[in-house]
């Protein structure tokens, strides 16, 4: 899923050098930390989160695979 959530911000931003996906297990669910350059956040998120809200629903539909709850969230 990491790798996917790379991908996918990678194509999106300016400086794609500068993305990085960590990852933790909270509360039963693991949470990808996407991180991106200063300038690149507003892309991300996009207007009223519409861009962010279309990466999360790609990788929860690709969790489900796994059979496991995985969970977006961005970095600074």
């Amino acid at each position: 899923m990491a790798e996917l959530l790379a991908y996918l911000a990678r194509e999106l931003v300016d400086d794609p050098a500068a993305v990085s996906v960590t990852s933790e297990e909270r509360d039963g669910a693991v949470v990808l930390l996407l991180h991106v350059a200063p300038d690149d956040v507003g892309k991300v998120i996009g207007r009223g989160g519409r861009i962010v809200r279309a990466l999360r629903t790609v990788i929860r539909a690709a969790s489900v695979q796994d059979g496991r709850r995985v969970l977006v969230e961005i970095g600074e």
